[in-house]
């Protein structure tokens, strides 16, 4: 793919980027399978909350509280000049963090901005423009001096794209930008919508947005990388959406085309959003096999309509997904008996079918309540962001623990939604969005306790 300037740093090997890859993000994992979660398979319904790193401490500012020991600045607020002569638009959702040369670090940062949003300045570059320019949606990416968190140089890296909404970081250095809207020319756009767009780290500029059609045309959120295949896991945020993988013809070269499919539970039920009763039970584990979906960028949004079809289990709004060491988890934003959330696990296998497990389910608001955004800690623990509008004001950053437990990690004290959590390569900051006025926050604190 083009970009504004160079591509150095997706120069390496797919081999060689997948033992970076597992360095960055394997560690946690292979904490939470110390720790004895892969054994125990602890997903609960209920029980006392978890006392995590332990209550949270009234913010002065009142924006963002935190345990005791933890702190947070922000390095990145709506409004701000960029050094490309636009300021930082608004929506701030997903986020990846990547090592740069010479002790640097980005990051790429979604905006789920639609047509009738304001861009904020100029974009120089982008995939389609409507009455002369280019649509709003896109990423912007934030380079910082990774000792002092200094921000160094902001720009917008994609535009002219649509409810750009989560995605997910790539071994080979890159991030995965995913649409959130189907429209096309029938909506008076110039091109079709709901595609991946790929948006290397070491852009220095716009890049060529090239969409990746044979990854699907659908109502996408996140993605991950299984570094050890190359396969991509994609979440749908519909309420009844799939989870889908993508093998790519060539692992690390996602333009080149592939083929897309669907999970089906083998013998088991189509629908986990366990609405109608206990389908999917917490801790167990299902096999899985994966069905061929023909036609993934088809002119009609429904995908995920003849997936069902075909067996394709159906998820309650699949968002946040996270890869780590031999296994992924992934969001249902509102999934469960009690319609609060889930959290499931996907062990792929190479020398027998795939495994899937429900690994938590929320019974209650306070205890978990329209999870979106994760990722894992340092600890081991999942780290989730919630995505709720509602009465109960505060959106959490929630901790769940390789037992299955939820506690309150963070709490934002304003009514927009937390996204894009990510850890830096060290695993020493925790970056995050709040969503609306953008803001992105570095959170500082013994992560590893």
């Amino acid at each position: 793919m083009a970009t504004g300037t160079g591509t150095a740093v997706i120069a390496k090997t797919f081999a060689a980027d997948r033992r970076a890859f597992l360095r960055a993000t394997g560690s946690a994992f292979a904490a939470l399978a110390a720790s004895g979660c892969m054994a125990r398979g602890a997903a609960q319904y209920g029980g006392a909350l978890a006392t995590g790193y332990g209550a949270l401490s009234p913010d002065p500012e009142g924006l963002l509280d935190l345990p005791e020991g933890f702190s947070y600045r922000v390095v990145s607020r709506m409004g701000d000049a960029m050094d490309d002569g636009g300021f930082v638009p608004d929506r701030g959702d997903g986020m990846g963090c990547f090592a740069l040369p010479d002790g640097k670090l980005a990051l790429v940062r979604n905006h789920e901005l639609q047509p009738q949003h304001e861009a904020n300045g100029p974009i120089a570059l982008g995939y389609d423009s409507k009455d002369g320019s280019y649509l709003p949606g896109g990423t912007t990416t934030i380079v910082l001096d990774a000792a002092t968190l200094a921000v160094e140089k902001q720009f917008r890296s994609l535009g002219g794209t649509i409810r750009n909404c989560a995605g997910g970081i790539t071994p080979w250095g890159s991030w995965i930008s995913c649409e959130e809207d189907v429209s096309d020319q029938r909506g008076g756009f110039g091109q079709r919508h709901g595609y991946c767009f790929e948006v290397p780290a070491a852009a220095t500029g716009p890049v060529d947005p090239v969409p990746l059609k044979a990854m699907g045309r659908f109502n996408h959120e996140a993605a991950c990388v299984d570094p050890a295949s190359g396969i991509v896991y994609l979440t749908e945020d519909r309420d009844d959406g799939l989870l889908y993988r993508f093998i790519p013809a060539v692992p690390g070269k996602l333009a080149e085309g592939g083929k897309l499919q669907a999970l089906a539970i083998a013998g088991g039920s189509a629908d986990t959003r366990n609405w109608g009763g206990i389908a999917i039970g917490p801790g167990d584990w299902h096999a899985v096999r994966w069905i061929d979906l023909d036609q993934p960028d088809g002119e009609d949004d429904d995908l995920r309509l003849r997936g069902a079809g075909d067996g394709a289990a159906l998820f309650a709004r699949g968002e946040g997904i996270h890869m780590g060491e031999g296994e992924l988890y992934f969001c249902c934003t509102s999934g469960g008996a009690a319609g609060f959330g889930q959290v499931f696990r996907l062990k792929p296998q190479s020398g027998g079918p795939d495994m899937l497990q429900l690994f938590f389910e929320s019974s209650s608001p306070s205890q978990f309540n329209y999870g979106d955004n994760l990722t894992v800690a340092p600890n081991g623990h999942l780290v989730v962001c919630e995505d709720q509008y509602t009465d109960i004001v505060d959106n959490y950053l929630r901790g769940i623990t390789p037992e299955g437990q939820a506690y309150p990690l963070a709490r934002l004290r304003t009514q927009t939604e937390l996204a894009g959590a990510c850890f830096s390569p060290d695993g020493k900051t925790l970056f995050v969005n709040a969503y609306s006025p953008t803001m992105t926050l570095a959170i500082t604190g013994p992560w590893t306790a």
